[in-house]
């Protein structure tokens, strides 16, 4: 039986090596649940509203209907359920820790850049703070709505497009949000390929599918119109020209971007205010 200890006490290495040694699954999607866990870490920090202060990865109210079962959420029961046995195993780290840290673990070793991290959120103790559904992107969606989820969190264009470039990782599953395949070749490795492959390739409608995606010449990749917006908004495009061009700004701005995101209406305590892991 695991012994409980403080969130102070707790050994964060031991928490990142559990999550790390985790990720590897050769039958499922791509080989890794390393993309799941980002996804996991991002819907759950995502729902933050600065202007009511609800939401947030602070309270991890996933756990509860409604919020489990909004559309955006759908599969990510597969990731909370692979996190619950390093909870057994770590039973003082909250959830809201737990599943941030897993998509900060999932990203750097990945090929990632490090994401400043620190733990001290509070897990909600029912559904009472769950967040109403709309809270988070829709791929089908054009730039207007973009902007109007990402300002309403606090975020501006810049960061806006590097948080999306988290798309090149992992793929669409048509049991889930219905669109299909990955976005790139290399849906397990992280990397600026997303906006390459945004700019370069020749994407056109899908044909005789819906909901509406984009593919390439091949069909074996895909784009939402929400990253077919990135191209097509001038201020948008902006950005990802200068991504595509250079890895190393895209790693800086997406780790300063992410870890922002995950810090979303976090009160953190006085005693944890600069420790990190």
């Amino acid at each position: 039986m695991a012994t409980l200890q403080s969130p102070a006490q707790l050994d964060y290495d031991a928490v990142r090596k559990s999550i790390a040694d985790i990720l590897e699954k050769e039958d499922y999607d791509d080989g890794s649940y390393g993309p799941i866990l980002v996804r996991l870490a991002w819907h759950a920090s995502g729902t933050y509203d600065t202007i009511s202060g609800t939401g947030g990865s602070g309270g991890a109210t996933m756990r509860f209907a409604p919020e489990s079962d909004h559309g955006a959420n759908a599969g990510l029961g597969i990731a909370r359920d692979l996190l619950e046995p390093i909870k057994k195993k770590f039973p003082s780290i909250s959830y809201g820790d737990l599943w941030t840290l897993a998509g900060v673990v999932a990203i750097e070793e990945m090929g990632g850049p490090k994401i400043p991290w620190r733990p001290g959120r509070s897990d909600a103790p029912d559904a009472s703070a769950c967040t109403p559904d709309g809270r988070l992107p829709d791929g089908d969606k054009g730039a207007a709505h973009i902007r109007d989820i990402f300002y309403r969190m606090g975020f501006n264009d810049q960061e806006i497009v590097a948080l999306i470039g988290a798309h090149t990782l992992g793929r669409c599953h048509a049991d889930r949000s219905g669109w299909v395949n990955p976005w790139t070749r290399a849906p397990t490795t992280f990397s600026n390929l997303y906006f390459q492959d945004l700019k370069t390739t020749k994407w056109r409608k899908k044909k005789n599918f819906t909901p509406l995606q984009y593919e390439d010449p091949t069909g074996e990749l895909m784009m939402l119109p929400a990253d077919m917006a990135l191209l097509w908004d001038r201020k948008f495009r902006k950005y990802v020209d200068i991504y595509a061009a250079d890895e190393a700004k895209f790693f800086e701005d997406f780790a300063a971007a992410f870890s922002r995101l995950l810090e979303l209406g976090v009160k953190f305590p006085e005693s944890k205010a600069s420790a990190t892991a």
